[in-house]
């Protein structure tokens, strides 16, 4: 597929999700870490804007000179920027005024496009377009964050049940002992964090080919795992009872049973599906209550090609640090990943709100062990 043919596809997808909500629905910010769909629509526009049109087009005509403090999100290399807590605190510029933003830089980046041939500006825009599918996903997941604390649990679109799926396979598989290569090799996209193939020893190891399903965490619950402080991490532990926590997110017991949010709006807890939304202290604490563990990213990665794996992000026992001789680019793109290599747990695989195709085996998600309003989930080893 030609690059702008790839460019116009994308953009496509992400506004096409959007055509589900109300003129209402753009500006919410219900919690810190989920940002409004006006933001994301604006941010990701302004990704192309600053890093391709401001850059390499010399006759290009900023579209509004505001942008880059509104929705530049952690760049500092770039210039200064609002608080991320204050994403939803702005009823201007319009969303009318965003999708203009929108089809602006578009017909810029098209015409652009047409006759590209650099080899760094093009790794550049494919750079900016994966960047795109990661907004995609955070748009479903932040745009069922606000749904799900919507008290009539509004319905944003009836196909949209995206927890309703099942394992297809029960098995187990074992992994013997040796030295296992890791990391990207191919000459096809990855992040840079992904990067500096190195070998590792691994022991022999079983790791489930199915997820845990929410009949699983239910015996879990009524196990009363939640106030048994032996199966938690101590910060697992402060997390739960400084958040009163009992249940997986958008979880609610109505009439004695079991019933959870979906984009689809409330349904009755499917027994045999896969658990979602649930963190790392939770997943932890599940892997300890089984007596098993959950898989280091390299046990992961290695036993990836045997797994059925891509309905939910999977949490693994893995701290994000950099690979051997990772290396940061100059200026505002090696902001892109390193300096969050601090504090977070990676997450392998995908989930059913990722974009197709944007996953790969050597992918490496990373989120606070607090965090679980990602499609997340559970896959355990011993």
């Amino acid at each position: 597929m030609k690059l702008a043919d790839k460019y116009k596809q994308v953009r496509l997808q992400t506004t096409t999700f959007c055509n589900h909500l109300n003129i209402e629905d753009y500006a919410i910010q219900v919690v810190l870490f989920a940002s409004p769909p006006k933001w994301h629509l604006a941010h990701t526009t302004w990704f192309f804007e600053t890093f391709i049109l401001k850059k390499y087009v010399a006759d290009y005509t900023e579209f509004n000179s505001d942008f880059n403090f509104l929705f530049n999100s952690y760049y500092n290399n770039v210039g200064n920027r609002i608080l991320q807590a204050n994403r939803g605190n702005m009823s201007r510029p319009s969303t009318n005024e965003i999708f203009e933003y929108r089809a602006y830089v578009d017909a810029k980046m098209i015409a652009f496009l047409k006759n590209l041939s650099d080899e760094k500006i093009i790794d550049l825009v494919t750079l900016g377009l994966n960047h795109e599918e990661q907004h995609q996903e955070l748009l479903v997941t932040d745009v069922k964050y606000m749904f799900g604390h919507n008290p009539i649990f509004p319905v944003f679109n009836t196909d949209y049940n995206l927890v309703k799926d099942k394992n297809t396979d029960t098995k187990n598989i074992q992994i013997p002992a040796g030295i296992y290569e890791i990391g990207h090799q191919g000459k096809d996209f990855c992040y840079d964090n992904e990067l500096g193939v190195h070998k590792v020893y691994l022991n022999d190891f079983e790791i489930d080919n199915h997820l845990v399903t929410n009949g699983d965490f239910i015996e879990f619950m009524e196990s009363g795992a939640y106030s048994n402080f032996n199966l938690w991490l101590d910060e697992g532990w402060t997390w739960v009872n400084k958040n009163n926590i009992k249940t997986p997110l958008y979880w609610h017991k109505i009439d004695g049973e079991w019933h959870s949010y979906t984009l689809a709006g409330l349904k009755k807890v499917d027994e045999d599906a896969i658990l979602s939304h649930i963190n790392y202290y939770e997943a932890n604490a599940f892997a300890e209550w089984k007596r098993m563990r959950l898989p280091t990213e390299f046990e992961w990665e290695i036993a990836a090609s045997q797994l059925d794996w891509g309905k939910r992000w999977e949490w693994t026992n893995s701290a994000y640090l950099p690979y051997p001789k990772f290396k940061k680019e100059n200026g505002a793109v090696g902001e892109y990943n390193g300096k969050f290599m601090s504090n977070k747990m990676v997450l392998r695989g995908a989930s059913v709100a990722t974009s197709q195709k944007h996953s790969r085996s050597t992918y490496r998600n990373f989120f606070n062990p607090t965090e679980r309003w990602q499609f997340t989930g559970i896959r355990l080893a011993k």
